[in-house]
């Protein structure tokens, strides 16, 4: 199978390109490095099934040719992380949609089916817990940029849908859920990696808010497996799935996990919103997934706990520094 990655060079990306040349397919990967990084392949980059193009998604004559040669499409390439898109609305819009559309457009031509990266970010401030595919989407202010992420994604999935519904393009949508492995970095807004390389530096742990904000997170290995088992299994076409795991925890006591494994002398500090983000930043208290949907379709349950990922992401992130990277 000949897959395309848009944005493959990023954390999730890098490791569904891994996964699918383990398989044994050929895999073309196009990113403009605005948020991904070359290293994040360098183990992948001897792989003669490996293609990779320094890009942006955007330019006119370098997707075309891609979406031809490609049987499946992921587009994962967006504008990502709460930092980059509380200080880049414009960017964020215009990356999300624009570039969603592009991709569903050329993907027409051939009949391409395609993944859409989506996002928990959807559900907004919606109190329901936990959250299901088919449950009410409750945004904040215009005013407020935290929001802007939330509705180009919520618009890149009813593009997707009505690209499937009008036009039978098979799409596939999944809401991504707070997904942490090795090689992802904190520069975003991620709080794992952020925390585990505060604590790895010897550095106070900072926490946004009460901490009592919780979240769940799932390994990206499991988060990878569901996102190819939904796009093998055609009766998911036009249908949205979440991906992540179940298992909640507060920001507050995550930081305390990752604090005892590193060194227990290190202190917690709590940190306002208003400082770290700007005046009137809007947060979720709490953000689980209902994965009954994805579990029905493809049989999905994640296989590691927060204990087991953050043994990995500290292994991994200590191998770095150690590395000198």
């Amino acid at each position: 199978m000949r897959v395309l990655i848009t944005g493959g060079a990023g954390f999730i990306g890098s490791h569904l390109a891994e996964a699918h040349l383990a398989r044994g397919d050929r895999v073309q990967i196009l990113d403009d490095l605005s948020t991904g990084a070359i290293a994040n392949l360098d183990a992948l980059r001897a792989n003669p099934r490996l293609g990779i193009t320094i890009a942006s998604f955007t330019k006119e004559n370098v997707l075309p040719e891609m979406v031809d040669r490609a049987d499946r499409i992921y587009h994962l390439a967006a504008a990502v992380g709460v930092r980059l898109i509380v200080e880049s609305p414009v960017h964020t819009i215009e990356t999300n949609v624009n570039g969603t559309e592009r991709v569903l457009k050329l993907a027409l031509k051939k009949r391409r089916p395609v993944f859409l990266a989506s996002t928990s970010e959807v559900y907004g401030k919606a109190s329901k817990v936990p959250f299901s595919e088919e449950d009410d989407l409750v945004l904040g202010p215009t005013s407020k940029n935290r929001w802007s992420y939330a509705a180009s994604k919520m618009l890149d999935e009813f593009l997707g849908l009505a690209y499937w519904r009008e036009r039978g393009l098979p799409v596939v949508i999944g809401r991504l859920f707070n997904t942490v492995g090795p090689r992802q970095v904190g520069h975003y807004g991620m709080v794992v990696p952020r925390l585990v390389s505060q604590a790895l530096h010897g550095k106070s742990l900072t926490v946004y808010g009460d901490g009592r904000q919780s979240r769940c997170f799932g390994y990206v290995g499991d988060v990878v497996g569901g996102i190819m088992a939904l796009m093998d299994e055609p009766q998911a076409y036009g249908e949205v799935f979440n991906i992540g795991n179940h298992e909640e925890i507060s920001i507050l006591a995550l930081a305390e996990k990752i604090r005892k494994a590193v060194d227990p002398r290190l202190k917690i500090v709590k940190v306002p919103y208003a400082k770290a983000y700007g005046p009137g930043f809007e947060d979720m208290r709490r953000r689980i997934p209902d994965l009954r949907k994805i579990r029905r379709a493809v049989g999905y349950r994640p296989s590691h706990g927060i204990d087991d990922i953050l043994a990995k992401v500290i292994a991994h992130m200590r191998m770095e520094m150690t590395a000198g990277l």
